[in-house]
């Protein structure tokens, strides 16, 4: 199966485009810029630190990872925890962390 383009054709002539491009100041002004837009060394050097992704992957995890584990529960646990609906294993994992903090020595 063939795909679709998913880009438009532009909506401006190129003497549009030109003519925005002349028109624009020599200076950028946005106070709420992380780095100095007319510094050619900060623009490089913060757009240094991004990673590129393509269409479809996915990005860093913003949450530290789990860790996976193989663990038996008595069956009355598991029913219990099941029991409670969709998302039964969060609220497992939320229940022993929740012990683990109590019970923290200091």
């Amino acid at each position: 199966m063939k795909r679709e383009p998913t880009s438009k054709p532009l909506a401006f002539s190129k003497e549009q485009i030109a003519a925005a491009i002349a028109a624009a100041p020599d200076r950028a002004n946005d106070p709420e810029c992380p780095y100095d837009p007319n510094d050619a060394a900060a623009v490089a050097a913060f757009w240094a630190k991004g990673n590129v992704r393509l269409p479809g992957q996915r990005g860093q995890q913003k949450r530290p990872t789990k860790v996976p584990v193989t663990v038996r529960y008595s069956p009355e646990v598991v029913e219990y925890f099941k029991a409670t609906g969709e998302g039964w294993q969060t609220r497992m994992n939320d229940a022993l962390r929740e012990y683990v903090e109590q019970h923290r020595v200091a």
